[in-house]
């Protein structure tokens, strides 16, 4: 079976893989441009945002895509990570509740006061919820590793039209394959002019972690590989469509006033910036049209993705062999 993949990030990389273990000669087309994918540290968090809301599928999620990092690394692919938990501290009481209520029986967790902090804090958290099973990896590397363990072959070019049996490119080329899922994400769907609800985030990178592990509430402190460091948030106001994000001077002033409430950063040096946009308004599965879809995971991109590209690929494999 012949399976077109547009789109090379976590989902499209992820779906290239099983696919590819699954005995599908692969093709992912991909542009190389923009990839919100490609963050240099990102959360396995699976307590999101300030409302502490847990998905139903976030403990496989997060076991699944450990167990993908160490098999990559165990095939010789480096993808730099720690899985040394994460700390979210609250700032009182009633945000507290909401975490409680929304926390599962089986998710490894314990509520900590601040003498028992892993990690010194600023003054002011008077609890903080540890996570164990949490951590960091880098986007870029895990989705190098993924296309390159799945055999696939990558065409670098920009997909303008697809069907579900065909892919055709920028220039004209058309590429044919007995499946296509498509998996273009934020700049997928903005250059094909679907409404969508599209989030801008950004990361500063910093020359040495500001906390030796990740720390989340409002911003994320984490490691990043090589030793590096990182502060990022999604903090931009929704768009219906997607454009290069270019943050203001006043948003990341207030980034930067994020991570300092969360530990000091003094004599932490910034050393760049990374952007993204995500798209929200997940869908998984084949569609009227014949394409099979994976996208709008949102932030949960790399908590989610890697389970839900192994649920359509299967599906994709199934539909072939039937």
């Amino acid at each position: 079976m012949r399976v077109l993949v547009v789109g090379g990030g976590v989902a499209g990389a992820a779906v290239a893989y099983f696919a590819g273990r699954g005995g599908a000669r692969v093709m992912v087309v991909d542009a190389g441009e923009h990839a919100a994918s490609h963050v240099p540290s990102a959360l396995l968090n699976p307590v999101r945002g300030q409302s502490g809301g847990v998905d139903e599928r976030a403990l496989e999620g997060l076991a699944l895509t450990w167990a993908l990092v160490r098999e990559l690394e165990g095939a010789g692919w480096r993808v730099p990570h720690g899985q040394a938990g994460v700390l979210r501290p609250v700032p009182d009481e009633r945000t507290r509740a909401r975490f409680v209520r929304h926390l599962p029986p089986a998710l490894p967790h314990r509520w900590l006061t601040p003498e028992a902090f892993p990690v010194p804090l600023a003054p002011g958290w008077p609890q903080a919820l540890w996570l164990p099973e949490g951590g960091w990896l880098d986007g870029a590397a895990l989705c190098t590793a993924l296309l390159g363990a799945s055999g696939a072959e990558v065409m670098r070019g920009r997909a303008v039209a697809w069907d579900a049996h065909s892919v055709t490119l920028e220039g004209g080329t058309v590429l044919r394959g007995d499946a296509v899922v498509w998996c273009g994400g934020a700049v997928g769907a903005g250059w094909a002019g679907e409404a969508g609800t599209h989030r801008a985030g950004t990361l500063l990178t910093l020359e040495r972690p500001a906390t030796p592990l990740p720390v989340s509430f409002g911003a994320y402190l984490a490691p990043g590989a090589g030793g590096t460091g990182v502060l990022g948030a999604t903090f931009e106001a929704p768009t219906p469509t997607w454009h290069p994000p270019t943050p203001p001077v006043p948003s990341l002033r207030w980034l930067l006033d994020r991570g300092g409430a969360l530990t000091d950063l003094r004599g932490v040096r910034v050393t760049g910036r990374w952007s993204g946009t995500r798209l929200s308004g997940l869908v998984a599965g084949r569609q009227a049209s014949g394409v099979w879809r994976l996208s709008g995971l949102g932030s949960k991109g790399f908590l989610l993705g890697p389970l839900l590209a192994r649920h359509v690929a299967g599906d994709v494999l199934r539909s072939g062999a039937a």
